[in-house]
C-alpha cells in the first residue's frame, strides 16, 4: 500500500522557526497565547514556540474543561430559550413582525452544538488574554484537520499564527518525535475533549493514517476515489466525502 512521503523534521523545524520569527518582527509582538491540551498537536507547538520566544512570553493555557463544558452547557440552554421573530412583512412605513416562536431545536444534535459552544468559549478566553497582555493567539491546527473540516468555525481554527497548518496529522507525530516530545504524549489517542470518551478517529469512523494518505492523493496527486480505494485504501470514498462537505467552512462568509 502507498504512504505519505515523509517529512524532513529538522527542516521543518528551522522552516517554522523562521516563520514564527518573521511574525514576530513583521507584528513587532513578542508574546503568544496558546491553549494547551495535553495533545500531540498543541504540545508540538508549545515545542517550537520555545525555540523563538522567551519563556515568559508565553503565555500557556490549560483550560478546565468541567468548567468550560458547565458554562457552555448554560448558554446552549439559554438559546434554546429564546424566542425570536420568526417572520416579517414589508409595509410601506415600516417592517413588522407578525409571529413569534421558540427557537426549534428538535432537530439538532445538541452533543454537536455543545462541543461547538465549548470550542468558542475556549477561543474567547485566549483572545481575550491576548488582549489582556498583548499578544498573539497561537493556533494548534494540522492540514489533515483542515482538509477533513475537523474544526469549528470561530472556534478552534480561530488564531493569529498558525505554525502547523501545511502539515499533516502524521507528519506532526514526526516532527514530535525529532523534537522530544514525551512518548505518553505522542501515543495518546487523539481527542477534541470536548464530551467523554471522544476520539477523533472514533468519530471519523477511520484513522488519521487512512485519512492522510487519501488526502495526499487526492488533493496533491489528483487521483480519483476509487483508484484510490483499489490501492487498498477502503475508506477513500468516506474520507473525500467528509472533506468535500465540510468545504463550505474555508468559502463563508459568502461575500459580494
Amino acid at each position: 500500500m502507498i504512504t505519505l512521503p515523509k517529512i524532513n523534521p529538522k527542516h521543518e523545524t528551522e522552516k517554522i522557526v523562521n516563520f514564527l520569527k518573521s511574525v514576530q518582527k513583521n507584528t513587532k509582538i513578542n508574546k503568544v497565547v496558546i491553549g494547551l491540551s495535553g495533545g500531540i498537536d498543541s504540545t508540538t507547538v508549545h515545542y517550537l514556540l520555545k525555540k523563538v520566544y522567551k519563556p515568559e512570553n508565553i503565555i500557556g493555557v490549560s483550560l478546565d474543561k468541567e468548567k468550560i463544558e458547565s458554562l457552555s452547557n448554560s448558554l446552549l440552554k439559554k438559546s434554546e430559550s429564546i424566542k425570536f421573530f420568526s417572520t416579517w412583512e414589508v409595509r410601506s412605513e415600516a417592517s413588522t413582525p407578525t409571529e413569534t416562536k421558540n427557537f426549534d431545536t428538535e432537530l439538532l444534535d445538541n452533543k454537536i452544538r455543545l462541543g461547538n459552544i465549548m470550542a468558542r468559549v475556549r477561543m474567547i478566553i485566549l483572545f481575550d488574554l491576548a488582549k489582556k497582555y498583548n499578544a498573539l493567539v497561537c493556533g494548534t491546527e494540522n492540514k489533515s484537520e483542515q482538509l477533513l473540516g475537523y474544526f469549528t468555525r470561530y472556534g478552534d481554527a480561530a488564531s493569529d499564527i498558525e505554525p502547523i497548518s501545511h502539515l499533516y496529522k502524521n507528519h506532526v507525530y514526526q516532527l514530535a518525535e525529532y523534537l522530544n516530545v514525551p512518548k505518553k504524549i505522542i501515543n495518546a489517542k487523539p481527542t477534541a475533549g470536548l464530551w467523554k470518551n471522544q476520539t477523533d478517529e472514533g468519530e471519523f469512523g477511520f484513522t488519521y493514517k487512512e485519512a492522510d494518505i487519501v488526502l495526499y492523493l487526492y488533493y496533491e496527486k489528483k487521483m480519483r476515489a476509487e483508484k484510490i480505494r483499489d490501492l487498498g485504501l477502503p475508506n477513500a470514498k468516506k474520507i473525500i466525502t467528509r472533506s468535500l462537505k465540510n468545504q463550505f467552512k474555508h468559502t463563508v462568509p459568502y461575500r459580494v
